[in-house]
């Protein structure tokens, strides 16, 4: 099969889809690899790494859509990506489509197979090729909160760990899985006075065994969330329903009671986030300000990091990759029921069942594709 990479146009957006240490796995498989000019670059890599590694480099992005049987990327395809797409092309990166309707109108007008690495599932019901990312996010948004809690910047003008006689900040993570885990590992780490909330007895079960009295756990309803958020310096929103929109947890109103200079991160921004009053800043500019209260909304957070994020990517994306461009897609999917799980867009159909209802497209089931 072959397989191509591009340079990623998102702003501020330097991970890449595939490193040179997967394009030699993959070429050892006897498929061939074109890689965009420069596409690398973001991480280091050179296009003498590339080719070393049995990539043909490419000019531009155009004729890798154009003859690639498979586009890998990282970040969803932007409009002027989109309009390159075509029938019978393999898209395989992340789409995040259910608070997305132009991207999804786009991908269904092309007639592309997209698989969404965010989807894919796990034999234990996990999403393991979302998790290394959510590891990053989770970890960078206190790096970013913390920022963001400088007065130069906006926030209070709080330390995250205080000082001796001083309080440190306190710190508020919605929702317990990777993101939330990963924020909250920082966050003490920092000497924060740390909340943990979720709605899942085992969750907080596990949080609070790890953690020994380090972060609180409490079960989230209305009434406690309403009451930490009040009370917080800085608040990750770290909510995911796979695959659907997310959940607005912290709603308008709520800002009123919070202390003014506060912090909102919603590393759930990529799925429309769970913040009411959220929408998707840039790294660029990363922030604004909503009834005195600071919000950090950056839709791409672990591209700042991109070596970090780009090989801790392959090492999870790579197995399906090569899985892909051996089998092709269908016997692919046919075989791990995982990864058919990924499959959100073919021929025009929408086939995973959250988007469809998220976004009012009519559903059809995978298994019906893969007749």
């Amino acid at each position: 099969m072959r397989v191509g990479t591009v340079r990623e146009i998102k702003n501020h957006e330097y991970r890449v889809g595939l490193t040179p240490e997967s394009v030699a796995e993959l070429a050892a498989h006897g498929h061939e690899l074109w890689v965009e000019a420069g596409a690398g670059a973001g991480i280091g890599a050179s296009d003498a790494d590339y080719a070393a590694a049995g990539a043909v480099i490419v000019p531009d992005a155009a004729r890798i859509f154009a003859e690639c049987e498979m586009v890998v990327k990282v970040k969803e395809p932007q409009a002027a990506e989109r309009a390159l797409l075509r029938r019978g092309q393999i898209l395989y990166t992340y789409l995040h489509l259910a608070p997305d309707p132009e991207q999804t109108a786009d991908l269904i007008r092309s007639g592309v197979t997209a698989i969404a690495y965010e989807t894919v599932t796990g034999a234990d019901g996990s999403l393991p090729l979302l998790k290394p990312m959510s590891q990053v996010a989770g970890r960078m948004a206190i790096q970013a909160g913390a920022t963001a809690l400088e007065k130069a910047h906006g926030g209070r003008g709080v330390l995250l760990g205080g000082v001796p006689g001083v309080l440190p900040a306190r710190v508020v993570v919605i929702g317990g899985g990777v993101v939330g885990f990963n924020a909250a590992q920082m966050a003490v780490g920092l000497g924060a006075d740390v909340t943990i909330l979720d709605r899942d007895p085992a969750v907080l079960e596990k949080l609070d065994n790890h953690f020994e009295g380090r972060a609180r756990t409490l079960y989230s309803g209305r009434a406690s969330l309403a009451e930490q958020v009040a009370a917080a310096d800085l608040v990750i929103g770290a909510v995911l329903i796979p695959g659907a929109a997310a959940p607005k947890l912290v709603t308008r109103a709520m800002l009123a009671r919070m202390k003014p200079g506060a912090v909102l991160v919603d590393v759930a921004i990529d799925q429309g986030g769970c913040f009411e009053t959220s929408r998707s800043t840039t790294h660029a500019d990363p922030t604004y300000v909503v009834d005195g209260i600071v919000h950090y909304c950056v839709a791409n957070m672990p591209g700042a990091v991109a070596r970090t994020s780009t090989y801790a990517l392959n090492n999870v994306t790579l197995p399906h990759a090569l899985r892909i461009a051996d089998l092709g897609w269908q016997a692919a999917l046919r075989a791990n029921p995982h990864l058919a799980a990924g499959l959100n867009v073919h021929d025009g159909q929408v086939t995973h069942a959250a988007v469809a209802r998220d976004l009012g497209h009519a559903h059809v089931a995978v298994e019906q594709v893969l007749r």
